[in-house]
């Protein structure tokens, strides 16, 4: 079964990285690749589609297609397009990217969604009505809510321009501050002045300063401690476990919002988890959540999805293509 048996093109890109999969009617997935992450707002329009066209070409090789065919510019490699993107939070910019995927011609038919609808997708129940709520937590943070009528909830998720706090990369910010006051005496004593500093072979926090400030650090670097915090909030530290509870705490503000404003508090209704932070088994993150969520919203039934995100998007496509539930089963057991 070759690339021309595509019914879906199924694509998930974040920050980091680009997933696409042909998946064919029966559910049975052809071929996959993976390139890099999906930057619209740094790189531009054009080379962010390139990068998915990098992982599309991929995916047709993988299935068996030609080199310079379908997924090149050669035509049609799937009857519909479902494309869940990062850096895709409003509705002008899902315009823009789906026009764009249109002229690259790779289906028929082509819907762009953020990539928290890959999530909600993926986490609903076998042949449950789209009803729910999801929050991804991964190096930022997301919500999105949506009812079987298709009506739908979702937060701008700028960061702190649209009142964010948190993700991967805001906990590691937030690390870095108190780590930086408690050194130079503003701030509360905390282990992360010794344990950041440590982690990048340095003795100070001042040394880890001047080494993000004079280039010799990478931010990008900076950027991934958010496993640190955890580990020294799991040791006990009192400032380091404050930013936890702070970071569940609002996962539970997303969720509960977006359950008000679509009218489900009092229904039982899955809110579905996911992205590094909430997938990564943290207990004091995951209790909080679970304990606060319960307060604020008694009915919901949370749920941890660590399935990969391409799967919500190959599901959004079968179901756009109206498969049957046999082929969504088939699309569920090959990503576990």
């Amino acid at each position: 079964m070759g690339v021309s048996a595509a019914a879906v093109l199924a694509i998930d890109a974040g920050n980091s990285k680009t997933d696409a999969a042909l998946v064919a009617a029966d559910g049975t997935v052809l071929g996959e690749a993976r390139s890099g992450g999906f930057r619209p707002p740094a790189t531009g329009v054009a080379a962010a589609v390139g990068v998915l066209a990098e992982a599309v070409a991929g995916a047709v090789r993988s299935a068996g297609g030609a080199p310079g065919g379908p997924g090149s510019g050669g035509g049609p490699v799937a009857e519909h397009v479902s494309a869940c993107l990062a850096n895709v939070d409003l509705p002008v910019e899902e315009r823009t990217i789906g026009a764009a995927l249109a002229e690259r011609g790779w289906g028929r038919t082509v819907a762009v969604h953020n990539d928290t609808f890959a999530l909600l997708r993926a986490g609903l129940p076998p042949g449950a009505e789209p009803r729910g709520v999801a929050v991804v937590c991964g190096a930022g943070i997301n919500c999105a809510g949506l009812l079987p009528d298709g009506r739908t909830h979702r937060f701008p998720a700028l960061g702190k321009l649209s009142g964010d706090w948190g993700g991967g990369a805001g906990l590691a910010a937030e690390a870095i501050w108190y780590a930086a006051r408690a050194e130079d005496g503003r701030g509360e004593t905390t282990a992360l002045a010794t344990a950041l500093p440590a982690h990048f072979g340095l003795g100070t926090m001042h040394e880890l300063i001047e080494g993000v400030h004079l280039g010799a650090i990478p931010v990008a670097r900076t950027q991934r401690l958010a496993p640190l915090l955890f580990a020294v909030a799991a040791a006990g530290d009192p400032v380091a476990r404050s930013l936890v509870d702070r970071q569940a705490d609002e996962v539970v503000a997303l969720a509960a919002v977006a359950l008000e404003r679509l009218g489900l508090l009092d229904e039982e209704v899955p809110v579905v988890l996911g992205g590094s932070v909430l997938a990564a088994g943290h207990a004091q993150l995951d209790d909080r959540v679970r304990t606060q969520l319960t307060a604020r919203a008694p009915k919901a039934v949370p749920r941890v999805v660590t399935a990969p995100p391409v799967l919500g998007a190959a599901l959004l496509g079968l179901d756009r293509t109206e498969a049957p539930e046999a082929a969504k089963s088939r699309t569920r057991a090959h990503y576990g």
